[in-house]
């Protein structure tokens, strides 16, 4: 079974730090084109970062402000993002996708997505 497993999600206080993992397994997502998305209550998913396999193209959303940093480590077909000064508005769903596609900020863009993992921040 393909899947997309991500981990490392929590409660934490504004200002705290979690450090999202998304490992893959049952196939290869080496050479794909990796993103995270988020989604909040009542909310549509939005884009959060993305790279791609070369590591030489990353995008962020605007709103993220260097606070997150999102990196991969393809001898071990994982994908992480580091979230630093977390705010309560932060607080969502995490979603990782991957696509065979160029990095988009699109989730219609990406063919395979993991479970998600729940990031709640206090005030």
């Amino acid at each position: 079974q393909v899947q997309l497993v991500e981990s490392g999600g929590g409660f934490v206080q504004a200002g705290g730090s979690l450090r999202l993992t998304c490992a893959a397994s049952g196939r290869t997502f080496s050479y794909y084109a990796k993103g995270w998305f988020r989604q909040a209550p009542w909310k549509e998913r939005e884009f959060v970062a993305a790279v791609d396999w070369t590591v030489s193209i990353i995008d962020y959303e605007d709103s993220i402000e260097g606070r997150f940093t999102i990196s991969r480590d393809n001898a071990k077909d994982t994908v992480y993002l580091q979230m630093n000064s977390l705010k309560p508005e932060d607080t969502a769903v995490y979603f990782c996708a991957a696509t065979e596609g160029a990095v988009s900020r699109t989730p219609l863009n990406y063919n395979y997505w993991g479970q998600g993992t729940q990031v709640t921040v206090s005030s």
